[in-house]
């Protein structure tokens, strides 16, 4: 996270006196990958980077936002109308659901910065809907719940972002807990804590430093295709109000009504959710290696049925595989971004070598590393 002294002196420059700190983490997801918005399960966990804020109420109609990290400031007002800077739009989308859901957010002026990566898949965007959400609840005393928080973040991006995302990214970012992963349902977000000390594992990210430049488009179409598979198996039954009321069977009883492409994409959705729950039985029983290989089968239908992967990620999947890694996958929207990888301590530094050799040897450059520990989820510093 970024050091308190920075917001400090930056808020201090530009606003005088101090504001209060606040900081919400972005998420890493071990298995569960575009169920979110198909009302399926997920396994996500709050890590130990993140966005924090120093606000401070100004007596005002207006809201003063400073961004560190893109050396860029903006003022606006609750009007609705989407601002010309991108990341200032999911803080007014945030703004905006507040007032929406009737709760008055006086004016504030704020500085931010974050150490997540940007289109790394960990979700930068939640993170500073988190971190504004759950400032502005706290100072405003308005007593909002963190599920709720985790909604008004999600329709901030819907709205103000063009991004029709699930709810994963808020919610982990607002109730993630240290060394717990959640097993989320996405339908009733009701939620479990699942224990997560690996002992002798790392979790390691691999950024192929390709940002998703088709993310937005092809995840919107991806949605498209989902609902309509699963307006084809509610005509026949009636009982399928998303994909995670649907079985494979069931998929197959109205494969010739369905697109090649719309079926393929239905199938993923289908086995993933199975995965989920896999995993998590695979976790608390202690078998990692059988938790790996979900993580492998969980890319393989990324990268072959749902089409969200791209070279860089598929060799360095490839990669971990090859040098004995326990378990990895695509991360995230996808179209670039990171491999998640569950690695034994003792296979690490020749994976890292051989990743770095041989993504180089293909794409001309190295892949960045990050270690990162799931974390405690938004909180006031």
């Amino acid at each position: 996270m970024v050091a308190n002294e920075i917001l400090h002196t930056a808020f201090s420059e530009s606003f005088g006196g101090h504001g209060q700190l606040y900081t919400a983490p972005g998420r890493v997801n071990l298995i569960g990958e575009h169920t979110d918005y198909n009302l399926g399960f997920v396994l996500p966990g709050a890590i130990n980077k993140g966005i924090s804020v120093a606000i401070r109420l100004n007596g005002k109609n207006t809201y003063r936002v400073q961004s560190l990290d893109f050396k860029e400031e903006v003022t606006f007002a609750a009007d609705g109308q989407k601002l010309p800077v991108a990341w200032a739009n999911y803080i007014l989308g945030v703004v905006m659901e507040f007032h929406i859901r009737c709760f008055a957010v006086p004016g504030f002026d704020a500085v931010f910065a974050g150490d997540v990566p940007v289109g790394g898949g960990m979700s930068s965007s939640a993170a500073l809907e988190s971190a504004f959400a759950f400032a502005i609840n706290d100072l405003c005393q308005f007593g909002i719940s963190r599920r709720e928080l985790a909604e008004i973040g999600q329709a901030a991006e819907h709205k103000y972002a063009g991004v029709r995302c699930g709810i994963m990214d808020q919610f982990a970012s607002l109730h993630g807990e240290r060394d717990k992963l959640i097993r989320l349902d996405c339908r009733s977000l009701d939620y479990e804590l699942v224990p997560f000390r690996l002992t002798g594992y790392q979790v390691v990210l691999l950024d192929t430093r390709v940002k998703h430049s088709l993310a937005s488009s092809e995840y919107n179409t991806r949605r498209a295709e989902c609902e309509a598979g699963v307006k084809s198996l509610k005509a026949i039954y009636p009982e399928v109000q998303s994909l995670r009321d649907a079985d494979l069977p069931m998929l197959e009883a109205v494969r010739s009504q369905l697109q090649p492409a719309t079926f393929t994409r239905c199938q993923y959705v289908i086995e993933e959710n199975a995965r989920v729950l896999n995993a998590i039985t695979q976790l608390k029983t202690g078998d990692i290696a059988a938790f790996g290989q979900e993580m492998f089968a969980s890319h393989e239908g990324l990268s072959k049925k749902y089409r969200v992967s791209c070279a860089e990620l598929d060799l360095l999947v490839d990669i971990a595989r090859k040098c004995g890694v326990t378990g990895a996958r695509m991360m995230g929207g996808g179209f670039g971004g990171c491999t998640i990888n569950v690695v034994a301590e003792s296979a690490l530094a020749a994976f890292l070598q051989e990743a770095e050799r041989s993504f180089n040897a293909a794409f001309g450059r190295a892949p960045l590393v990050y270690g990162v520990k799931i974390s405690d989820g938004a909180r006031r510093v």
